[in-house]
């Protein structure tokens, strides 16, 4: 895992410190995001809980991603990720939501290939966040990177709304 951002603890404490709360949507990540989060201590302060929807009709029946978005682009597209992080929130009940959804490996999927990841992140006013990632490596590698990049995205976020560039 990186070291050079501010970490999911960051994260956390930023989080507690805007009265905010957190909810993830995790695909091919599996709960490794859920456990990066809730490591620490006092974690709960702010962590509201997660949905592992790996299979995609769980990320219709649980998350409320339109049927037709994933009949039409399959499970890895910047869409769905934004329905998931929407979803989880108001699962949740949180103020974020934040959702991963990609391609892992060993095989490509719905015309994806491997290494291919949607990180999404939802907001308290319905804003949207998003990143791409194309990736290489192995599966573990993208699944960890995946994780990387999600914190990365809330602790920008995060940051910005405390009045700080995050870059």
């Amino acid at each position: 895992m990186r070291t050079d951002v501010l970490g999911a603890e960051g994260v956390i404490r930023l989080l507690i410190g805007q009265g905010a709360t957190l909810a993830v949507a995790e695909s091919l990540t599996g709960g490794m995001l859920g456990a990066t989060f809730t490591a620490m201590g006092g974690a709960s302060a702010a962590f509201r809980g997660g949905v592992i929807s790996y299979a995609t009709d769980l990320k219709r029946e649980l998350l409320a991603v339109p049927g037709e978005l994933l009949e039409r682009e399959g499970a890895v597209h910047p869409e769905v990720a934004a329905a998931m992080a929407r979803g989880v929130a108001r699962l949740c009940g949180a103020t974020y939501g934040l959702a991963v959804t990609g391609v892992a490996g060993p095989d490509p999927q719905d015309g994806k290939p491997v290494g291919t990841v949607h990180v999404a992140l939802s907001g308290p006013e319905g804003q949207i966040w998003h990143r791409e990632l194309a990736r290489g490596g192995s599966r573990g590698r993208i699944r960890e990177r995946t994780v990387d990049e999600a914190v990365d995205l809330l602790a920008g976020v995060l940051k910005a709304n405390m009045g700080e560039h995050s870059g």
